[in-house]
């Protein structure tokens, strides 16, 4: 039952912050704000972790590779499957979860224990799409360009450890990435770049909102956060998969 009042709550939140922004101006103000604290700040993590994924399949897949009348190529497909598929998506979306998340929950749950919530609600401002409506739209439209970046930064960073270690040719390793390439395949991940977007900043957005209590309580709804976003995440991402792939 717990379970199903959250959902409820979590639904009707959404109807109240998913309305038209009563001032374009500011709410465009703040989604750039969000843009470049979610995006431009999430860079260098994303950067490094593509970096060593890339790197790592590489040489876990060369190490499988062990039968001569198995082609070098092989080796560049799989990075570029394995990265454009599932790392670039579902990997980065759970790093994001622990850094974008946890801190929407904090400051929303921040401003609810310090009353700045209770006070833009006597003012007659709809709270919710002020402060929510905003993380929402930015982390939707930044997520599909982070996984982007991600895609190239580790199919890069495969042949860049390929070559120098010898593993994979760069000739091969780039026949590879070019074999049997099929658009639909970053159409699903761009898709699911999408809605893991709209997870990871809605339902973190719900448990800073609706904080009761003091600091401790605050730390307890973004670890909270934390841990049902990633599950509703890993799950959406099944759903997605068996709907799109199968």
């Amino acid at each position: 039952m717990n379970i199903l009042r959250h959902i409820g709550s979590y639904a009707l939140m959404l109807s109240k912050t998913l309305k038209k922004p009563e001032k374009t101006r500011v709410f465009w103000s703040r989604f750039v704000r969000e843009v470049s604290v979610m995006g431009i700040g999430s860079l260098p993590l994303v950067l490094i972790i593509s970096f060593f994924i890339g790197g790592v399949i590489v040489i876990q897949t060369a190490s499988n590779i062990s039968s001569p009348f198995i082609p070098a190529y092989l080796i560049g497909f799989t990075t570029r499957q394995s990265m454009i598929l599932e790392f670039s998506t579902t990997v980065i979306g759970l790093i994001l979860i622990g850094k974008v998340g946890s801190s929407i929950a904090t400051e929303l749950g921040t401003m609810r224990i310090t009353e700045q919530i209770d006070a833009l609600e006597i003012m007659g401002v709809n709270s919710k799409s002020f402060l929510i409506l905003p993380k929402i739209f930015a982390l939707v439209f930044v997520n599909p360009l982070l996984t982007i970046f991600s895609i190239g930064i580790g199919i890069v960073a495969g042949m860049w450890v390929g070559d120098l270690t010898g593993l994979c040719p760069m000739k091969q390793y780039v026949l590879g990435v070019q074999y049997s390439f099929k658009m639909s395949d970053v159409t699903y991940s761009l898709i699911k770049s999408i809605v893991f977007g709209f997870i990871i900043s809605s339902i973190p957005a719900y448990f800073g909102y609706f904080v009761k209590g003091g600091a401790v309580d605050v730390g307890k709804a973004s670890t909270s956060a934390v841990v049902y976003t990633s599950i509703v995440l890993l799950f959406m991402n099944y759903v997605i998969t068996q709907l799109m792939l199968l």
